[in-house]
């Protein structure tokens, strides 16, 4: 059987879910989601978000920490023919109403844990037409209103979809702000599908990969961690950070990954535990590197720590992803 190829983001989704839709896509504080799950509660929220007057194009943010509910956020405001932009959960409240104004954002979805700052962005922006929280509740001067986001996921509602073509955008991905304000980088589906497939490519990925997301979904290189498990029907393990690296450690004894995509800071500090206590992880078959150059010193003591893994050094700008990468041999 031939199946048609993949045009838009959000169809590796529906292509994975027809294939092992009670296959486990992702993993979240020890919670395990199918892929009948993810896609309907990405169906619900979409379908919400066109009732309450979201048009093909629309700019719909997304303030919140990496988490089940950020997934279903971001398939489910393309699904919907949005536009998402993923905000880092550490933004302060200043730079976040910058990012809201310059992305003309119509709906933000938030969480419990960043109301604070959310709710000091939230004023005076007229643009804003509705937030929906997880797990929370905005303060008294915000005067907008709020949905809860568990009730809309779970509330099995349809609505005419819209058509979707590849050149379409599908996302906004922000920068860091390092020297001025954010830029938002624009890409469409067709350079986002297109992205994804040539990752999937030279990293070897299968189906059976189970891959650990330790960095923020709002940096293109967490985002797309996301988008290559979904495709390719494999599992994400989703984490807040690297914050606690003890946690991680026994988060990878435990769930057993196969890919860990990392930057020189993380493998640091793996190194420097590695000579404290000798840590190593059999089950790791690929581990990535990219935001800066991976230290040529550092090769020796990751393969000591993966004794499995193929080590995979990139380099890439936002604007289009990768731009080169060594071969592991």
């Amino acid at each position: 059987m031939i199946q048609r190829p993949q045009r838009l983001l959000g169809e590796a989704l529906d292509f994975s879910w027809k294939n092992h839709p009670l296959k486990t896509a992702a993993i979240y504080k020890g919670e395990e989601f199918s892929y009948s799950q993810l896609k309907e509660c990405a169906e619900n929220l979409a379908s919400h978000l066109i009732k309450v007057g979201i048009k093909k194009g629309d700019r719909i943010a997304i303030f919140m920490n990496n988490s089940w509910q950020c997934i279903i956020s971001i398939y489910g405001i393309t699904i919907a023919g949005g536009v998402f932009l993923i905000i880092n959960p550490q933004t302060k409240a200043g730079k976040l109403q910058y990012i809201l104004n310059d992305s003309g954002a119509r709906v933000i979805i938030s969480e419990n844990l960043l109301t604070n700052e959310l709710s000091l962005a939230l004023v005076g922006l007229k643009e804003i037409q509705e937030v929906i929280l997880s797990e929370g509740n905005l303060a008294d001067n915000v005067g907008l209103r709020f949905k809860d986001f568990d009730e809309i996921i779970n509330n099995r509602e349809s609505a005419d979809l819209p058509r979707i073509i590849p050149n379409d955008l599908a996302a906004l991905i922000y920068t860091s702000g390092s020297t001025g304000f954010p830029k938002g980088v624009m890409m469409t589906h067709q350079a986002m599908v297109f992205t994804s497939w040539s990752l999937i490519e030279y990293l070897r990925l299968t189906e059976e990969e189970r891959i650990l997301l330790v960095l923020p979904l709002a940096f293109d290189y967490g985002l797309y961690q996301l988008f290559m498990a979904i495709t390719i029907g494999g599992t994400l393990i989703i984490e807040h950070s690297f914050s606690f690296p003890p946690t991680i450690f026994r988060q990878i004894d435990l769930l057993k990954p196969t890919v860990f995509p990392g930057v020189p800071s993380i493998y640091a500090m793996m190194i420097a535990t590695y000579k404290k206590s000798g840590l190593t992880f059999d089950c790791i078959r690929k581990i990535t590197n990219t935001a800066a150059s991976l230290p040529a010193e550092f090769t020796a003591d990751l393969k000591k720590i993966f004794p499995n893994a193929l080590i995979f050094k990139m380099y890439g700008l936002t604007e289009c992803k990768r731009v080169c990468y060594l071969e592991p041999e």
